[in-house]
């Protein structure tokens, strides 16, 4: 069930894996840029980390394997790779059509672990980011997800108490993050596969 409860005053959305089928893309671009340093990586270290922003999945890495990546350069070269794809992106059409039912009724944001630039075009190239005023990234001065601190300041910025705002996510770490900031959520990988 995709609803969310009738004294719901704001929505916030994740952006990959919730509106945008992106993470078969994201996935192939992190197994592609480990794979040019000698890396085999399994889908399930990504899958672990769903909602991060990618710095700390390089900072992870780093750890796991015991190498040095620069995250930044590291991040940039990744995100690269997954751009060049974005066309094969589709919308994840029933979460996308709870955002067109919405907007104009309740005020709405985009809540994710991905950087700026990337977040913004995968939102034009599945034609939601009209309905979007408030778009919250990793790029944002803010404390990233399993943080609540980026729902929170989405909150902030829609002029709403996270009390009365509903999350639908895909993450463990969005979740969590929803949860602490005290919002209601749908976590869409069970709601789509019933």
């Amino acid at each position: 069930m995709l609803a969310y409860p009738e004294d719901t005053a704001a929505l916030l959305f994740d952006c990959d894996g919730t509106l945008a089928d992106t993470m078969p893309f994201h996935v192939l671009a992190w197994q592609e840029q480990f794979a040019e340093h000698g890396i085999e990586l399994p889908q399930s270290f990504i899958d672990e980390r769903a909602g991060m922003p990618t710095v700390q999945i390089v900072l992870d890495a780093n750890q796991h394997y015991g190498v040095d990546f620069d995250p930044e350069k590291f991040t940039a070269e990744k995100e690269a790779r997954f751009e060049t794809r974005l066309s094969e992106v589709l919308p994840i059409e029933p979460v996308l059509e709870i955002a067109r039912e919405t907007h104009g009724k309740l005020p709405m944001a985009v809540v994710s672990g991905g950087v700026a630039p990337i977040v913004n075009k995968t939102l034009k190239h599945i034609k939601a980011d009209h309905l979007f005023p408030v778009v919250v990234t990793a790029t944002d001065p803010v404390a990233p997800k399993p943080s609540p601190e980026i729902f929170l300041e989405a909150a902030r910025r829609l002029e709403v108490d996270p009390a009365k705002c509903h999350v639908y996510e895909d993450g463990d770490s969005g979740i969590t993050a929803a949860k602490a900031a005290g919002m209601t959520w749908t976590d869409v990988r069970l709601a789509l596969s019933c």
